[in-house]
């Protein structure tokens, strides 16, 4: 079982693999079988343009859920959060390296993108851990509306951009049902507009820095 000590040099560990490190998925890069990207010099910037926002939103996801990990004083929670960030790990490779096929860059505010996260995942943690997983269900909740936008702004033609996106969006509605079911309280509706406008304004610098 894992400690609290192991989880603080875990979630060190981890920060310093995210911000640094290449990542590496546990699965496959989704893909659409036969299908091949040729995309207009104004599609690829568009297309690169919004997967720096999805990978911006992964390299927040491990920061909040190694936050919340090290928060709890439940072992089966914090096996829960350390799980569900294994996950999210494969969406932080698989954005880099789209980011990287694409000829575009990583975000150059991921380490402040990466604090910030965190700090807000302590926050959520010492209110308890049923509010700590209510931060979890409306975080993924926004993600996966976020990814819906995200694939109706996509060029039709970059396939394999889409494909990642969509199984991104499966997964997060996967980790909000799952933070339901371990018990998550709804958080109140002044909370969640907070937590909009912060996402806004995260992907609206990230798409351009």
């Amino acid at each position: 079982m894992t400690t609290a000590l192991d989880t603080a040099l875990n979630a060190a560990d981890g920060a310093l693999r995210t911000l640094f490190a290449a990542p590496r998925a546990s699965r496959p890069c989704p893909t659409v079988p036969g299908e091949k990207t040729e995309l207009a010099l104004q599609d690829k910037a568009l297309s690169g343009a919004l997967m720096r926002v999805n990978h911006v939103g992964e390299v927040c996801a491990q920061a909040l859920y190694a936050a919340q990990a090290l928060g709890t004083r439940d072992p089966a929670l914090r096996e829960h959060f350390l799980e569900a960030s294994r996950e999210e790990g494969d969406h932080l490779a698989w954005t880099k390296a789209r980011l990287d096929e694409l000829g575009a860059r990583p975000s150059l505010l991921n380490p402040l993108w990466y604090a910030g996260a965190f700090g807000l995942g302590l926050v959520a943690s010492r209110l308890g851990d049923r509010l700590s997983l209510g931060f979890v269900v409306e975080t993924e909740r926004q993600v996966e509306a976020h990814l819906a936008g995200h694939l109706e702004r996509l060029p039709q033609g970059d396939h394999e951009s889409r494909a990642i996106v969509a199984q991104m969006k499966d997964d997060e509605a996967l980790h909000a049902r799952e933070a339901e079911q371990a018990g998550a309280l709804q958080l109140p509706e002044p909370v969640k507009a907070l937590m909009r406008s912060a996402a806004r304004v995260m992907t609206t610098t990230a798409h351009y820095l």
